[in-house]
């Protein structure tokens, strides 16, 4: 027999923990290989993970609710076999039985050490409970009043939770009550303690405001958001297209593309499509920057931002995007939007983006300046097609009328991308559109 960790995965590119939301197996339970063992929570998806063993999940290490960074254990599986695929950065310890029993050496990987901090009073505690302690604002002083439940009076996260929950509704922090005389006999080297920090009081509204608490896809939407304003010095560069050849196709084959394929042709795949032309022309946009690296990527995987019926957004990524044609295209959009709104989304599709394109237009909006999907270097957006007059220079010569106009908004990361390599793929991107062969297949 032998332990083996399960570990949070991978799941997806720059997402780096996830939210356990629900345990589907209990200790004791016996579970397959690849069969569903807990549901997880990023700000990308929600997914079941399946067991990376067959055998018996033997201990919970992570709980509902709790933050685990990727790579963390987070439950421990009992297997069959002396020789376990265990992870290359956990150790390896080969534990002998006694002498006076029969039973076999015992491979197991031990799980890592939670390190755990003593105060000065001798009590020792959790990271999660110190880290709890520093959110709230509660002294090392205040944290050695609060009575334990754990083991040998260590204090949990219910007793956290318990304590904070108590505290809201007193004006100020009490005292908790004394600890056993043993306990008060020890010698305390602690010093003077400073006077109890009294609870900030609730903000003061009238009735005319609504609190909405954000929920936890908004919340981490808008610590990456924060996250990419400070790490890229965003720069970004419009171009207007006359996109009346695009528009003039997609009329001819919309109706007869419904019928034929049952699927919907939205000019969403031609943007792409141009994109992914623009690329392979300008490779350093498909990039991103590690430390003084510049990594820049052979596949042109195109993310797509789509608006989910919570008012959040979620981006899914259409792989290899320069080697499909335009029914492949559209094909794949309308497959990860549908998917995106009925939130069956898996962490592949949201995995392995080195670009990212924002259809504006699509809510009537003419303008706008992206903010770049980190870690990659730049992220496009398209706006609205509106009919407008304008100057058309034929052999002839100078005429006005009307054609059908569209801004495109190119945000770049300044470390890397300079004016002029981002102003001129976004102006290659129009180059494609406005030049786009009406006599196209479909």
């Amino acid at each position: 027999m032998a332990l083996i960790e399960m570990v949070m995965p991978k799941m997806g590119e720059s997402v780096m923990e996830g939210t356990i939301l629900n345990w589907l197996k209990k200790p004791g339970d016996r579970i397959a290989q690849d069969e569903a063992v807990l549901e997880v929570a990023t700000d990308k998806v929600d997914t079941e993970i399946p067991s990376t063993h067959a055998g018996i999940l033997k201990e919970i290490l992570a709980e509902v609710g709790q933050v685990v960074q990727i790579g963390k254990p987070i439950a421990l599986i009992e297997t069959e076999g002396d020789a376990p695929n265990v992870p290359v950065s956990q150790p390896v310890q080969t534990i002998a039985a006694p002498a006076q029993t029969a039973a076999p050496a015992v491979v197991t990987v031990e799980p890592p050490q939670v390190k755990e901090v003593a105060a000065l009073s001798g009590r020792f505690y959790s990271p999660l409970v110190l880290n709890m302690a520093r959110t709230e604002n509660i002294s090392m002083q205040e944290l050695d009043r609060i009575s334990g439940t754990g083991k040998d009076g260590r204090v949990t996260k219910n007793d956290m939770l318990a304590y904070l929950e108590q505290r809201k509704q007193q004006p100020a922090v009490a005292a908790a009550p004394a600890r056993p005389v043993k306990e008060q006999e020890k010698p305390v080297t602690t010093p003077q303690e400073p006077p109890l920090e009294q609870v900030k009081p609730a903000a003061s509204v009238s009735g005319n405001v609504e609190i909405i608490e954000m929920d936890r896809m908004r919340k981490i939407i808008a610590q990456r958001m924060v996250d990419s304003k400070r790490i890229s010095p965003h720069v970004t560069s419009f171009v207007e297209a006359d996109v009346t050849n695009v528009v003039n196709w997609r009329n001819v084959h919309v109706r007869a593309f419904k019928e034929r394929e049952g699927q919907t042709l939205t000019y969403t795949p031609i943007f792409l499509w141009a994109v992914a032309k623009a690329l392979r022309d300008f490779p350093m946009i498909n990039s991103s920057v590690e430390g003084d690296n510049i990594i820049v990527k052979k596949d042109i995987n195109i993310g797509m931002a789509v608006a989910l019926p919570s008012g959040n957004l979620i981006v899914p990524v259409i792989k290899n995007a320069d080697q499909l044609n335009l029914r492949g295209m559209a094909y794949r959009v309308n497959d990860l939007v549908k998917r995106a709104r009925e939130n069956k989304l898996t962490p592949d599709d949201l995995s392995g983006g080195t670009y990212t394109v924002s259809n504006i237009g699509s809510f009537g909006n003419m303008l706008g300046t992206p903010i770049i999907m980190q870690p990659q270097v730049a992220i496009l957006s398209v706006g609205a097609i509106v009919k407008k007059p304008a100057v058309i220079e034929t052999e002839q010569g100078d005429f006005i009328g009307i054609r059908h106009m569209m801004f495109l908004s190119h945000s770049y990361d300044h470390r890397i991308i300079d004016g002029a390599l981002g102003g001129m793929f976004v102006r290659r991107v129009a180059d494609y559109l406005e030049k786009f062969d009406v006599k196209t297949e479909l």
